[in-house]
C-alpha cells in the first residue's frame, strides 16, 4: 500500500542546510527589536515578536472565512527572518540605513529544499496585495499595539502618542476591532483579581478553611 503521508526524503545536503537554517533562525532571539530604545522602556528580541505576531495572525484569518490561516500564520512567522542578517531597524533608522530585505531572504532560504515557499510568503507579505498578507501585516501591529498599551499601563507617557499611529496603520475591521478592545483592557486584567481577600491572605478560600 502506497504511503501517501510519508515525509519526503532530504539529501544529506538538504539536512545540512536545514541545520544551518535552524542555527540562524536562533539568532533571531539575539536580535533586539530597536524602537524601544528611542520609547524609553520595554524590550523585546525579533524571534519573541515574531512568535505573538503568528498567534494574532491565526486568530485574524480565524475570523475571515476566505483566509487561508495557515499560510496567515507562516507569513507572520517568517516576516522579519531577515532581520537575523540585517538586524531590526527602527524608523529613525530607516530614514539613513537601507536593507536588503530581499537579498537577505534569498540568500538564507535559497538552498532550502521549501526555500521558494518562504521567500514567496515574504514577497506576498510585503506587496500586501492579498488577504493573508493584509492579515499578517495588521498581526505585526497588533503586536507592537499590545506591547505599547502594557508600556502605557506601566506609566510610559510616549506610548499613548506611538499608539496613536500604530492604530491608523491598520488595514482590516477585524484589526481595527481588536485594537480598539486592546485600548481599552487593562494589560493586567488576565491575571490581576483585584479581589483584596486573594491578595492578603493568598486564597479565596481562607476565611471558610480556618
Amino acid at each position: 500500500m502506497l504511503d501517501i503521508f510519508r515525509p519526503p526524503t532530504y539529501s544529506h545536503n538538504a539536512m545540512k542546510n536545514i541545520i544551518h537554517f535552524l542555527f540562524e533562525v536562533g539568532m533571531l532571539k539575539k536580535t533586539p527589536r530597536t524602537g524601544y530604545q528611542f520609547l524609553g522602556s520595554g524590550e523585546e528580541s525579533v524571534a519573541e515578536h515574531s512568535f505573538r505576531t503568528a498567534v494574532i495572525g491565526y486568530i485574524l484569518a480565524k475570523k475571515e472565512p476566505e483566509a487561508d490561516t495557515y499560510k496567515t500564520t507562516l507569513m507572520c512567522l517568517f516576516h522579519d527572518l531577515h532581520e537575523g542578517r540585517t538586524g531590526d531597524r527602527n524608523y529613525v533608522n530607516k530614514k539613513y540605513v537601507q536593507a536588503d530585505e530581499e537579498r537577505a531572504i534569498h540568500d538564507l532560504a535559497r538552498n532550502l529544499p521549501f526555500g521558494d515557499e518562504i521567500m514567496g510568503l515574504c514577497r506576498e507579505f510585503n506587496t500586501c496585495e492579498t488577504i493573508e498578507s493584509r492579515l499578517a501585516k495588521d498581526a505585526d501591529q497588533l503586536d507592537l499595539i499590545l506591547e505599547l498599551k502594557n508600556q502605557q499601563d506601566l506609566g510610559n507617557k510616549y506610548a499613548k502618542e506611538w499608539l496613536h499611529y500604530a492604530v491608523q496603520r491598520l488595514i482590516t475591521e477585524n484589526g481595527k476591532r481588536i485594537a480598539q478592545e486592546i485600548l481599552e483592557t487593562d494589560s493586567t486584567d488576565w491575571w490581576f483579581e483585584k479581589k483584596t481577600e486573594l491578595w492578603v491572605n493568598h486564597s479565596e478560600n481562607h476565611k471558610k478553611t480556618r
